[in-house]
């Protein structure tokens, strides 16, 4: 088995106002590759340390975490960069696109941070815009998009560079309930082809489309929940 993440004794704590904030404390977790997971929790349950964390946003204060084969706790800050560049796929709940370009330049702005942009990667962000429904507006700008639009360039944005998994950090938390589902249809699809999901939310019906729900509580995994059997 394959794995796109592991956290081994992760633990993850901060100075606020003098006091030491723990906010992972000893956490252990596998992501096999084409998992689809769900982490769940109240605020200040740890949600967003761990995904800063498997973002490589952050570094853990004690503890390992591999992206692959990579022990991303070893690496400097620019080869961490280059990681979150090449190796991971964010989407964010406000999208994070650029105004100024249009849908094939958004979703092309990974390659160019790292210089790659060539009539090879230009077609295959075309073929990305077809695979999540946006062939006809590649030429649009984000203002004249809807939400869920934008949330479409978004995920073909995070799928440009062959990640490790896909990050998303409440993705339908801007969203109305039809676009939510819409959304939700084409992770599923996606994870259906064999991407690797990973899903910050705290909406449960979102949650439970994950084939894996990990439930944080105070810095710590309190249950995991299957709801889907695997196929085959």
């Amino acid at each position: 088995m394959k794995l796109a993440a592991r956290l081994l004794e992760v633990t993850k704590e901060y100075i606020l106002k003098g006091e030491t904030v723990r906010a992972l404390r000893g956490v252990s977790m596998e992501i096999p590759e084409g998992d689809y997971i769900a982490i769940m929790g109240a605020s200040g349950s740890g949600k967003s340390t761990m995904l800063n964390l498997l973002g490589c946003l952050d570094r853990p204060s004690n503890g390992k975490i591999w992206l692959g084969n990579d022990d991303v706790t070893t690496l400097n800050d620019y080869q961490l960069s280059t990681i979150r560049a090449s190796r991971i796929g964010f989407v964010f709940q406000s999208y994070n696109l650029i105004q100024q370009l249009t849908v094939l330049e958004n979703i092309e702005v990974p390659l160019f941070y790292q210089g790659q942009v060539t009539w090879k990667s230009r077609r295959r962000c075309v073929e990305l815009a077809e695979m999540v429904g946006l062939a006809d507006r590649l030429s649009h700008r984000p203002m004249q998009l809807s939400g869920g639009q934008q949330q479409r360039v978004a995920i073909a944005r995070s799928l440009v560079n062959d990640p490790y998994f896909i990050l998303a950090d409440e993705p339908t938390g801007n969203l109305d309930s039809i676009t939510t589902e819409e959304i939700l249809q084409l992770l599923d699809r996606l994870n259906e082809e064999g991407r690797t999901i990973i899903l910050v939310t705290h909406e449960s019906n979102v949650g439970n489309r994950a084939r894996r729900v990990v439930w944080l509580k105070d810095g710590n995994i309190e249950s995991e929940i299957f709801n889907r059997q695997e196929e085959g």
